[in-house]
Order: structure tokens, then C-alpha cells, then sequence
């Protein structure tokens, strides 16, 4: 079953909206662990999931449905992210 049209619109601009706060950050010395990142991605990602819950539409399996496809896409925008914050670490 399709994700509801105002859903999909609210999954690609929470999509929009992360991406621009993970190219915001400017890795400085001293650095954090990759732990850390990892701790503080997440909960970016826990943050975006709560705020985004309250505006989803439908019965609650399609609002289930369409914060588990969140939450997925944030997760793949952090992949290329955290290999980033990895090559910064290294090159320290």
C-alpha cells in the first residue's frame, strides 16, 4: 500500500531539512569520538522522527509506515556523513 501523498511531501522535506543540517557541521579540532558522532546523529535523527509524528496524516499504521520510511532515509543521509566524520578523524 502507497504512503499517503502528505506524508510522502513530509518525508522528502524532513530529507531536505537534514540534509542541510549535516552540511552545516564543520568538524574542529579538538574532534569528538565517532562514538560521540554516532550518539548525536542519532539523536538528530530521534528529533526529526518526534517533530515530523505529530504532522503525519492517516490511520496509525500509515502515519507507522511513513515514520519508518523517515527514519530509514535519515539514516541513509547519515552513512555518507559519518564516512566523512571517519576520513576527518583519520587525518588528524
Amino acid at each position: 500500500m502507497a504512503l499517503l501523498q502528505a506524508n510522502k511531501d513530509l518525508i522528502s522535506t524532513g530529507m531536505k531539512e537534514f540534509n542541510v543540517l549535516l552540511n552545516q557541521q564543520v568538524f574542529t579540532v579538538p574532534p569528538i569520538s565517532e562514538e560521540a558522532m554516532v550518539t548525536i546523529v542519532n539523536d538528530w535523527v530521534n528529533f526529526y522522527v518526534s517533530y515530523y509524528r505529530q504532522q503525519m496524516t492517516g490511520e496509525e499504521q500509515e502515519q507507522d509506515r511513513a515514520l519508518q520510511e523517515l527514519r530509514q532515509e535519515l539514516n541513509n543521509l547519515c552513512t555518507p556523513f559519518m564516512a566523512k566524520y571517519r576520513v576527518f578523524l583519520k587525518s588528524l
